[in-house]
């Protein structure tokens, strides 16, 4: 089994170019990765480069940004190729299959909430009711709510 799960950082804005018999979108990104166990001399974070296909890619170049904190399930692949003197350079590539933001533009100085790329794609919250909840609406009861 190959799987991956990283949470941190875009380090810079993503490159995103279409190509292939159907034009697929191909996003690279950077992500750094904060170290659980940090010592003294050695670096805080890990960095990754990460690739995202198709709608994952498209997803990227819409709303992902330098900085933007995001969690990224994917799998590892060698990225591994002869340089030109000779000598072979290893490294890694996360090939990104599922994308999802790790906190609100709020936290992150945006501004406003995330919109969903296809209206109705997947349910809107209800307006914020000015103390910090969300309004859940009238007819729930109490005893539907968790922890109420």
């Amino acid at each position: 089994m190959n799987k991956v799960i990283l949470m941190g950082r875009l380090t810079r804005d993503p490159e995103t170019r279409y190509g292939g018999p159907t034009n697929t979108a191909i996003a690279r990104f950077s992500l750094a990765v904060d170290r659980r166990f940090k010592r003294e001399g050695q670096p805080t974070a890990d960095f990754f480069n990460c690739t995202a296909f198709g709608r994952t890619g498209e997803f990227v170049e819409k709303y992902l940004r330098k900085g933007t904190k995001v969690l990224v399930e994917g799998e590892i692949q060698n990225d591994n190729y002869t340089n030109k003197d000779g000598n072979m350079v290893y490294s890694v590539r996360v090939i990104a299959n599922n994308i999802e933001f790790a906190e609100s533009k709020n936290a992150s100085g945006g501004g406003g909430g995330f919109t969903p790329a296809e209206p109705g794609s997947a349910p809107m919250p209800s307006a914020d009711i000015g103390d910090g909840f969300m309004d859940i609406g009238d007819g729930v009861d109490d005893e539907d709510i968790p922890f109420a």
